[in-house]
């Protein structure tokens, strides 16, 4: 059995703090996640290997557990690395220890199969086998909603997390995902307003029977238009050299539509135009509304006939 190195699969170094863990894992999630590479089996064993080192080195318990075998295997490469790796000598030991008064580490794997084909590693199966579990939990295709793999991750306080990755638009409107659990089909809405960090939870109790509560962390795919800070969006518009100078109007997209932008004569580059009430839903008031901003770009002519450079000239001096 092969040592997996679940720092080096996250990319982190071994002092990693828990932010430092978890930024490095949604990224990686996020990159390789199955509903981004669909067919692509390669990322899906990316996906498997990246979520299992999160699922020990998020938990304070296995972490703590994984950097014992660190020492010992470390030592055991140090001194040679004769033969093989004693896995069930360190196993037995620790398995005693616990018995002893220290903890007892068990792993319940299922639902991982039943998502990913497999589950854990042997290795991960070994080290943890029979410690604190995961739930069953999947999803199916569905021809109302778009459809997300719960990756099935959790603690007892928190119940199963998954992160999304949505659209600007889609949190502008709000959106939902289909998530199937134990069998049973449950659509989650995800409301106006949402950003990154949003969680969106559905509450395990007897008129769905979940058994423990399911979050949704929301994350924000960028988008080419517009930059969000809050409940703001940023963007800029073009506008030509003799609209910025003698005034006029030009056409802007926002999220719900495209509307017209008065522009004042001696507009100058930079300049910013406030539009009340065109940014995005407030997530606990989604009837109001933030703002845009739309920082002005003047396009400048590169091409001048004979009479513009004349006149231009002209211009040049009389200032």
């Amino acid at each position: 059995m092969d040592y997996k190195d679940y720092y080096k699969i996250l990319g982190v170094e071994r002092s990693a703090s828990a932010d430092e863990i978890k930024k490095a894992y949604r990224k990686l999630a996020m990159k390789y996640h199955p509903d981004r590479n669909q067919g692509n089996k390669q990322s899906e064993d990316r996906f498997k290997e990246i979520n299992e080192a999160y699922e020990v080195l998020s938990d304070p318990q296995k972490r703590g557990r994984y950097d014992q075998l660190g020492d010992s295997y470390s030592s055991w490469q140090r001194g040679g690395a004769q033969g093989g790796f004693n896995w069930n000598e360190w196993i037995n030991q620790a398995q005693q220890a616990g018995s002893r008064g220290g903890t007892t580490y068990r792993v319940d794997t299922t639902g991982f199969e039943d998502l990913f084909g497999g589950g854990f590693s042997d290795f991960f199966n070994a080290i943890f086998g029979g410690m604190g579990g995961t739930a069953r939990a999947s999803t199916r295709p569905s021809s109302t909603a778009q459809t997300t793999r719960l990756d099935p991750r959790r603690t007892a306080a928190r119940g199963l997390e998954q992160t999304v990755s949505i659209s600007l638009d889609e949190a502008f409107r709000g959106t939902k995902r289909i998530v199937q659990v134990d069998n049973r089909r449950l659509e989650v809405k995800i409301p106006p307003g949402a950003n990154t960090g949003t969680r969106v939870r559905v509450a395990g109790d007897a008129s769905n029977g979940l058994k423990q509560d399911i979050y949704l962390v929301i994350e924000l795919q960028p988008d080419s238009r517009f930059e969000r800070k809050n409940e703001d969006l940023h963007t800029e518009v073009s506008i030509d050299l003799y609209t910025a100078v003698l005034g006029g109007q030009t056409s802007i997209g926002t999220l719900s539509g495209n509307v017209m932008l008065k522009i004042p004569a001696g507009t100058q580059p930079g300049q910013t135009f406030r539009l009340a009430g065109r940014g995005m839903p407030h997530l606990r008031s989604p009837q109001s509304f933030g703002d845009l901003y739309a920082r002005v770009k003047v396009k400048l002519p590169k091409n001048l006939t004979s009479k513009q450079r004349e006149l231009f000239e002209q211009l040049s001096r009389e200032k």
